[in-house]
Parts: C-alpha cells; structure tokens; sequence
C-alpha cells in the first residue's frame, strides 16, 4: 500500500511530518510519499517558491527511509489538483491500494475539492485526527455524509484487500503547529526551533525566506566565547548563514 500525503510544506514542519510517520506505522504501508503542491488550487498562494519548498521538504526528509518526497505536483506545474495526481500514481501502481492522507477539516471539506468523486474510485482516504476526538459528519454536505456512510470501515487491513474505495479514521500524534505560525514567529524575529527540523530552519535563515532577518537572529542567538588551551573558541549557537551559502544547495 502507498501513503500519499500533499500539502503546501509551506514550510514543511512537524506537524507535516510525525502525522505522516504515525499513518505510515499503524497501517503498514508500503511506502508513504510527501507530495509538495506547485499551485494550491484551495487556498493562497505560498510565501516560499516551488523549489524552496522542495528543497525544505527533502532537507526534513533526509534519510528517514520510511518517508519518501514525490516531486510529481512540481514536475506538472499548474494548479495542483489531487484527483489528477492520484490518476498518475494509479497509472503507475496498478493494482496497488493508495492512501490519500488528509485531516478532518480537509476531509469535511472534499466536495470542494475538483472532481472529487472521482478520489474514492482511485484510492482509499485516511482521516487523521487527536486521540479521543469524535468525527462530527453532521457538519459535511449530504453528499459527503452519503460517502462517509457507503464507504466508511474500521479495519485498517480491509485497505489492503481492494485498490481504492475505503474510508478510516486513524489516531496520530496530536501536534498544534502550523505554517502560518512558523513564518509568524520568524517575522517577528523569533525561533521556531523545536516546531520543524533543523535543517529547515537554517534553509529559512540561509535564503531569508519568510521575513527572516539575519540582525534580528544575531540578537536572538548571540556569538558566545570560551577560553580553552590559551586560544579562543567561537561557539555560535545559530548558523554561519555565510558558511552555509558557499557550500551550496
């Protein structure tokens, strides 16, 4: 089975990336590919441009082998909608089931989506959600709640009986973080550290993406001294953004 988790990565941060793992475990897939949008057709435009995105979202990846970035939405350009890349992946698998990831709120709102019925013909749906929590179908279209009820199973292994067609919900690690507020912080001069990887966060601070400002970082991260052996060591506790620029990307 595949795992297909979209979004805008806009930036990529942990709360893309512990939910992707939780799915990935607890249903046993295959594989689980983190698929960045070119062009969001739902909602604003990105900040960071495609290949910054592409680039942050393969940083957070590294070599984490049970997550894995599928640059197909880049590749197509144009408005990224997931009925057509599902039709790519389906040409591609055969036979194999697909597991379209996607939160509640986005899940509530698939009749939106462009040719959305066509989606459960072509792979499964996975709705994540915090432990505990309660799927309230009553706010869904009557064409949505109709769906939900044809469609809905509670045994996860019944995915890998049949291509597409199934819908789940499935716990995952509750983390409250967003996008929107990792380029908030870093806006207002502040660390994000600790709500996304490392290696994005000095992809932010190397390439000035979202408001960041090196000034503002110095203050926040000050160059400490200590004496040792009759010489003077440097310890920085940020990221030598000069450094970092030469080595390339």
């Amino acid at each position: 089975m595949i795992g297909i988790f979209g979004g805008t990565f806009d930036p990529v941060h942990f709360g893309h990336l512990r939910p992707a793992l939780d799915v990935k475990q607890a249903l046993g897939l295959d594989e689980m590919r983190m698929i960045p949008a070119f062009q969001p057709p739902h909602r604003a435009q990105p900040v960071a441009n495609p290949g910054q995105r592409l680039t942050m979202l393969r940083a957070a990846v590294g070599g984490e082998p049970d997550l894995q970035v599928d640059n197909r939405e880049m590749l197509r350009e144009g408005e990224s909608f997931m009925v057509d890349t599902l039709a790519s992946l389906r040409n591609e698998s055969g036979d194999e089931p697909l597991c379209l990831i996607l939160g509640a709120d986005a899940f509530l709102k698939l009749d939106e989506w462009h040719h959305w019925q066509e989606i459960p013909e072509l792979a499964h749906i996975v709705v994540t959600h915090r432990p505990g929590w309660q799927l309230d179908m009553n706010v869904a279209s009557p064409e949505l709640q109709a769906l939900w009820r044809e469609r809905q199973v509670t045994d996860g292994a019944r995915l890998a009986a049949s291509q597409a067609g199934r819908i789940i919900l499935q716990a995952v690690t509750p983390l409250e973080i967003s996008a929107t507020q990792v380029r908030a912080l870093v806006a207002a001069g502040k660390s994000p550290r600790y709500l996304l990887p490392d290696a994005v966060w000095n992809l932010i601070r190397m390439h000035g993406l979202y408001g960041f400002s090196a000034i503002n970082d110095a203050k926040n991260n000050p160059v400490k001294t200590k004496m040792g052996n009759n010489r003077v060591l440097r310890v920085n506790t940020g990221t030598n953004i000069q450094d970092k620029q030469n080595e390339g990307r």
